[in-house]
C-alpha cells in the first residue's frame, strides 16, 4: 500500500499535454453548450414576439406551405428540362447555315432550305411597320418581358375562356423561337416546360434584337419558305425592305397558321387575317385607325404561283441528307433528288382520305407514309396532315413501337438459321421469364407453319423462335443490317415490336425484301451541284455499293411468307388488281399505333396511323386503316408502268398477260442496259476516212487567205 506521506511521482510531459487538451475540451464544451442555451433562449423571446393568431396564423402556414410545395416543382421541373439544355450546346446558331434548292426527279425546282446569315436583312433595316405589325399580333410586350410574358399569358387565357375556343396564342416571340430552334410542335406539357426554361435561357444569353432577329428569319412562312425575306420574295416579289403596311400585315398574319392563311392558296383568308393584324397594331396603340384606313382599302396582291404546293417533309429530310454528303465548304448548292410529285400527291391524298372519311370512327388524327422505288430512290414523304401547323416529321423523326410488323426481322433470321416456309413451331402458350405473351385471339394456335403463323400474326412463334432457337443477338443485329438506324432494345420483348422505330426505318428495312436481298441503295439525292455547275457529289459515283443481307434461299422464303399475308392473313385489304403485294400488319399495346408496311416489285411504302400524345385509338388495326391507306396509294402508283416482279417468288404475277409483258419489258430493259454498257465500254469512234476528210478540211480552213472585211457605208449627210 502505498503511504499517503510519500511525495507523488511528478507526471511526464505527454502525460501533462493530455490532461490540458482534455480540460480544454470540456470547458470549451461546456461553453459552447451554455452559449446555444443563451441563443435558443433569446431567439425563443424574440420570435415569441411575431406568434400569430387565428386567420393570420392559417395565412402563413398556408403560404409557407405553398413557398415549400413551390420550390420542390420547381426542381421537379428543372429536371424534366435539363435534357433540353443539351441541345444549347454547340454551335446551334448556325445549323442552317445552308442555302439550298431542290429540284425534283425530272428537274424541276420544288423549293429551297437554309439560310445564309448574310443574306438575311437585319432588324433595323426592315420598315417599322413590319416590326409593329409583327409584335403587335405576336408579342406587344415583347420588350418588358423576361422570356414568359405572364400578363400576355393571362389575356389570352381569359379571351380564349370568353370566347370558348383557342383564339390568342399565349406564348411569347421568345417561346416561339426556343420551340422553333430546339424542339418539336408536340403538345405535351414536358415540351412546355422545356420551351419554358429555354425561353430563359435564351433571354439571359441573346439581346432582345437578335431573339428578333432569329425569330423572323428562322419561323416557317408557308410556301415552303422559311423567313420573312424569303416570304416576301416568294408572295410579292420584293425584299421585306419595300413592303407596304398592306404587305405587311398579310405576312405577320402568317406566323400563327402559316398554311391556312397562304396567300397563293387562300387569298381571301390571307386578307382577313391581314385586317386582324390591321386591328391589332389600332388595339396595341401602334399606330391610329387613320394610318391603317389605306391598308385596309387597298389590300395587298401577291406574285401568281398557282396553288404549288411545297413538300415540306419531304424537303427537311432532303436538307438533313445534304447536310451528311456536303463537304466543307460547299454551303451553296443546287440538289437534284428522287422526290416525284405525283406519288407525292397521291400518297397525301390517300392519308387525308381516309383520315377524314375514318379518323373519327377510329380516333385517330395523324399518319405518316414514305415510299421507296426498287432501286432505293425515296419518291416520297408524308410526315403529317398539315406542314404549317407542325413541322415534326412523323416520318423520319417519330419513334412508335411497331407491333408484329417487326416479325419479318425475327421470321428472316430464323430462315437464316435452317428454317423454312412449312416448318412447324408450337403456337400454344409461352413464357419467358416472368413474361407470358398472348396472341390477338387470346387462345392457343397449336402447332403451326411458319407460313401459317406470319399470315396469321400469331405472337407465341416468333416468341418461341427468339427464346428456344434464335436469341435476342441475331434478330437485332438482322434489323440493323436491313438497315433500321433507330437503337433498337435488347430486351426480349421486341420480338413482337416494342422496340422504338421510324416511318423511314420500316421502309427502308422492308425494301430488302423487294430489292433482291440487297441493302444501301436508299437515297435521295442524287447530284449536288455549286451555283456555277461544278458537281460535288454524283450518288452513282459517290455513294458505297449496295450489298447483300439476306441469302437467295432466306429471301425466297421471306416473300413467299411475306406474299401469304394480304390473301390469306391480317391484310387483305392491300390488295391490288393483278399484283401480287407483300407485307406485314401491325398493332401495337392499347391500339395506340397501327401499320402495314408492304412492297410490290416496284415500290415498297411504309404506312403508320395514330396520336401524336400516344392517346389509344378506337381498336385500329394495321389490317385496317393503314392496309386502306396503302392500298389507295399503291394502286395510284402503278397505274401505266410496266410490272417488275417480287423476286423469289414462283408466280410472281396474277395475269398471264401481265407476266408476259414484264418479262418482255424485263428483255427491254437488259437490252437497253447492254447497249448502254457497250457504249460505255467502247465509245464510238469515227472511221478512218472520215477522219482523212475532216483533218483536210481543217487545213484547207487553215491555209485560206485572211479575208478582209468590207469597208463600212459612207455616212450620208442628213442633207
Amino acid at each position: 500500500m502505498t503511504s499517503p506521506l510519500r511525495p507523488r511521482k511528478r507526471r511526464g510531459r505527454i502525460a501533462s499535454a493530455l490532461l490540458a487538451v482534455d480540460a480544454w475540451l470540456d470547458s470549451s464544451l461546456y461553453e459552447i453548450g451554455f452559449k446555444s442555451g443563451q441563443f435558443w433562449e433569446a431567439a425563443t423571446i424574440f420570435s415569441r414576439r411575431f406568434r400569430l393568431h387565428g386567420w393570420r396564423r392559417a395565412i402563413i402556414e398556408v403560404l409557407s406551405e405553398g413557398f415549400t410545395m413551390g420550390a420542390g416543382g420547381f426542381v421537379v421541373l428543372l429536371a424534366l428540362a435539363m435534357p433540353a439544355f443539351e441541345i444549347t450546346a454547340g454551335d446551334w446558331r448556325n445549323q442552317g447555315d445552308f442555302a439550298v434548292t431542290f429540284l425534283d426527279r425530272y428537274g424541276n425546282e420544288i423549293g429551297q432550305r437554309g439560310i445564309i446569315q448574310r443574306d438575311s436583312v437585319p432588324v433595323d433595316e426592315m420598315p417599322d411597320h413590319v416590326i409593329k405589325a409583327v409584335l403587335a399580333t405576336e408579342d406587344r410586350r415583347f420588350f418588358d418581358h423576361y422570356g414568359i410574358d405572364v400578363l400576355g399569358l393571362s389575356r389570352a387565357i381569359f379571351e380564349n375562356v370568353r370566347a370558348n375556343s383557342v383564339v390568342q396564342g399565349g406564348s411569347s416571340i421568345t417561346q416561339q423561337l426556343a420551340k422553333n430552334l430546339f424542339l418539336s410542335n408536340e403538345r405535351t406539357l414536358e415540351r412546355k416546360i422545356k420551351e419554358a426554361f429555354l425561353s430563359l435561357w435564351l433571354e439571359a444569353n441573346l439581346s432582345k434584337k437578335e431573339i428578333l432577329q432569329l425569330y423572323l428569319d428562322r419561323a416557317y412562312m408557308g410556301g415552303g419558305t422559311f423567313g420573312i425575306e424569303a416570304a416576301a420574295d416568294f408572295y410579292f416579289g420584293k425584299s421585306v425592305k419595300d413592303l407596304n403596311l398592306a404587305e405587311a400585315a398579310m405576312l405577320a398574319g402568317l406566323f400563327k397558321a402559316p398554311t391556312k392563311y397562304a396567300p397563293h392558296i387562300n387569298l381571301p383568308a390571307a386578307r382577313a387575317r391581314a385586317n386582324v393584324v390591321l386591328s391589332n397594331l389600332v388595339d396595341a396603340g401602334f399606330m391610329t385607325e387613320g394610318q391603317v384606313l389605306q391598308a385596309r382599302l387597298h389590300p395587298a396582291d401577291i406574285v401568281d404561283r398557282g396553288e404549288q404546293k411545297s413538300p415540306d417533309y419531304f424537303l427537311d429530310w432532303a436538307f438533313d441528307e445534304v447536310k451528311k454528303i456536303a463537304k466543307t465548304g460547299q454551303h451553296s448548292l443546287v440538289a437534284h433528288t428522287t422526290f416525284d410529285a405525283n406519288i407525292q400527291k397521291a400518297a397525301e391524298e390517300s392519308v387525308e382520305f381516309h383520315l377524314r372519311q375514318f379518323g373519327k370512327e377510329y380516333n385517330v388524327t395523324e399518319g405518316a407514309v414514305v415510299v421507296i422505288e426498287t432501286n432505293g430512290a425515296v419518291r416520297a414523304i408524308v410526315g403529317g396532315r398539315d406542314y404549317g401547323a407542325s413541322q415534326f416529321n412523323r416520318a423520319t423523326k417519330a419513334l412508335r413501337q411497331t407491333g408484329s410488323s417487326f416479325k419479318p426481322y425475327v421470321y428472316a433470321t430464323a430462315m437464316e438459321h435452317g428454317f423454312t416456309p412449312d416448318s412447324v413451331v408450337s403456337g400454344g402458350a409461352v413464357s419467358w421469364g416472368s413474361w407470358s405473351p398472348h396472341n390477338y385471339s387470346g387462345g392457343s394456335a397449336g402447332n403451326v407453319t411458319l407460313l401459317t403463323a406470319i399470315a396469321k400474326s400469331i405472337n407465341t412463334v416468333p416468341v418461341r423462335l427468339a427464346k428456344d432457337h434464335l436469341g435476342i443477338g441475331p434478330i437485332k443485329a438482322m434489323a440493323e443490317s436491313m438497315g433500321v438506324e433507330s437503337p433498337l432494345e435488347s430486351h426480349k420483348t421486341m420480338v413482337l415490336g416494342t422496340s422504338l422505330m421510324t416511318v423511314m426505318d420500316q421502309a427502308t428495312g422492308y425494301s430488302v425484301f423487294a430489292q433482291n436481298g440487297f441493302v444501301g441503295s436508299r437515297h435521295g439525292i442524287t447530284q449536288l451541284v455549286t451555283r456555277t455547275g461544278d458537281v460535288v457529289y454524283d450518288w452513282t459515283k459517290d455513294a458505297p455499293p449496295p450489298h447483300r443481307v439476306l441469302s437467295e434461299q432466306a429471301l425466297k422464303y421471306m416473300n413467299t411468307m411475306l406474299a401469304a399475308v394480304p390473301v390469306i392473313g391480317t391484310a387483305r385489304r392491300a390488295q391490288l388488281p393483278n399484283i401480287v403485294v407483300a407485307g406485314k400488319t401491325g398493332t401495337t399495346q392499347s391500339y395506340r399505333d397501327a401499320w402495314f408496311v408492304g412492297f410490290t416489285g416496284n415500290y415498297t411504302a411504309a404506312v403508320w396511323l395514330g396520336n401524336d400524345d400516344f392517346t389509344p385509338t378506337n381498336k385500329m388495326t394495321g389490317g385496317s386503316l393503314p392496309a386502306m391507306v396503302w392500298q389507295r396509294l399503291m394502286a395510284y402508283a402503278h397505274q401505266n408502268i410496266d410490272l417488275k416482279p417480287i423476286p423469289g417468288l414462283d408466280h410472281p404475277f396474277v395475269d398471264p398477260e401481265v407476266a408476259a409483258k414484264a418479262e418482255e419489258a424485263a428483255k427491254k430493259e437488259e437490252a437497253d442496259d447492254a447497249t448502254a454498257q457497250a457504249q460505255a465500254e467502247r465509245p464510238p469512234v469515227l472511221s478512218s476516212r472520215t477522219t482523212q476528210t475532216l483533218r483536210d478540211m481543217t487545213r484547207v480552213f487553215q491555209s485560206a487567205p485572211v479575208l478582209e472585211a468590207p469597208t463600212p457605208p459612207e455616212t450620208l449627210s442628213a442633207l
